[in-house]
């Protein structure tokens, strides 16, 4: 329970800074969000990614809102029955509002209660939260069917030129390879930010969440996986690796990191969905400058910082993202499924030249004939072309240029 007097300092305090903000860079998805909203839209995403500053970009299309952040540790006693509170001094401060505002909501026990019953008299909501499974588990349970969600990801590279007023070029394209597209590092480019925030997210996201006691061995085994980004792992070494009691312990451990998305874990595609479950990973991570700056030896491979760039392009318009592996161990990096077909084979890699042309070539080829796929894609770092390997058509394309021309895989054969 919270004081009103204490809550009412607290909601002017932080209306007044909110209208502050700066706007930014128009994000990708900002224009194509309706505000004609009928649902609670939920905006998900990890730490410093930006989602605040949507919620601001979109606040600008409404006359009158409610606001509140409550990461604000002035709220550290907020219950569910404050809500009754929290509207009380809307109404005395601001008149009566149809649209709530509401950052980082999954620090409140049982938030949906209140906005299910507000969406019942037909208020609208923008709500920001960074915990996937938290919002999923309290969005299934009371708001099924009364939500839309939206993943929010650091800056894209057509993003980050417009903030960094960059051209649209290879060397541009290098910078943003290293530096990744978290806001706050682009525009003081001090690794320490990184650094915190790498702490922030297993400190409070996940250490104080879930009353982890093995803390130690889950901060080494983040950095490990981002220090292995485009490597298979298996559970079964990671409980070696970081002498942890059980194999359902690292389960949980990797979970936990991809629900705050600082991670993201690829399955080897297999029509047996026992045989996905237990065969290796490959992992990713959410940003390459995160990975750099917690990270000794990520940087020095360009190959696998172009192969996770080339995920995350992927991953914000697909969520069925496999990696395959042939019975002759030829690999192609990512397989995009739509419903129960496999309907993309890509392929990535920095520079294609004689030495491994016959290597990345085969694993694509393997794939597409696997998949019954006529034509299939290399991503570079700057390279154009278009190949046959096996009768198929092979097109290979620039990375930087790739992501900006597609919003999506569907737009491939425009």
């Amino acid at each position: 329970m919270i004081l009103k007097e204490t809550l009412k300092a607290v909601v002017l305090s932080q209306k007044k800074s909110f209208d502050e903000l700066e706007l930014g860079v128009d994000r990708d998805i900002v224009n194509r969000i309706s505000m004609e909203l009928q649902h609670a839209l939920i905006i998900s995403g990890i730490r410093r990614c930006g989602k605040s500053t949507l919620m601001h970009q979109l606040s600008k299309r409404i006359k009158n809102f409610n606001y509140l952040n409550f990461e604000d540790t002035r709220l550290a006693g907020f219950e569910l029955s404050d809500f009754e509170k929290l509207d009380e001094i809307y109404k005395e401060e601001f008149g009566e509002c149809n649209f709530y505002l509401f950052d980082e909501i999954q620090n409140i026990s049982g938030w949906e209660i209140f906005v299910r019953s507000r969406l019942d008299k037909k208020k609208k909501f923008i709500i920001t939260g960074s915990n996937a499974s938290l919002l999923s588990k309290e969005l299934g349970t009371r708001l099924t069917g009364r939500h839309i969600n939206i993943e929010l990801f650091p800056f894209s590279f057509k993003e980050a030129a417009a903030f960094k007023k960059w051209k649209e070029g290879a060397s541009e394209f290098e910078e943003y390879l290293k530096e990744g597209g978290f806001p706050e590092y682009l525009k003081y480019k001090n690794q320490e930010i990184l650094r915190e925030l790498f702490t922030d997210v297993i400190q409070r996201d996940i250490v104080a969440r879930y009353k982890i006691r093995e803390s130690k061995a889950l901060n080494e085994m983040a950095l490990y996986l981002l220090t292995n980004v485009g490597k298979e792992f298996s559970f079964n070494t990671l409980k070696s690796t970081f002498a942890l009691g059980s194999v359902n312990t690292v389960s949980a451990f990797v979970s936990y990191l991809e629900d705050s998305y600082l991670i993201f874990t690829v399955p080897k595609f297999d029509y047996s969905l026992k045989k996905q479950m237990i065969n290796p990973k490959k992992i990713y991570a959410i940003d390459n400058g995160l990975c750099v700056a917690n990270s000794v030896s990520f940087s020095e491979d360009k190959g696998r910082m172009l192969e996770n760039l080339a995920y995350l392009v992927l991953r914000r318009t697909n969520k069925q993202i496999f990696y395959f592996k042939s019975g002759n161990n030829h690999e192609c990096d990512f397989l995009l499924k739509d419903g129960a077909k496999i309907k993309a084979a890509i392929q990535v890699c920095y520079e294609l030249n004689e030495d491994n042309k016959g290597r990345e070539l085969g694993g694509l080829a393997e794939a597409l004939d696997q998949f019954g796929l006529k034509e299939g894609i290399i991503l570079t770092f700057n390279q154009e072309d278009e190949l046959t390997q096996n009768g198929k058509k092979i097109i290979v394309l620039p990375l930087w240029k790739w992501d900006y021309r597609l919003a999506s895989i569907e737009r491939l054969h425009s």
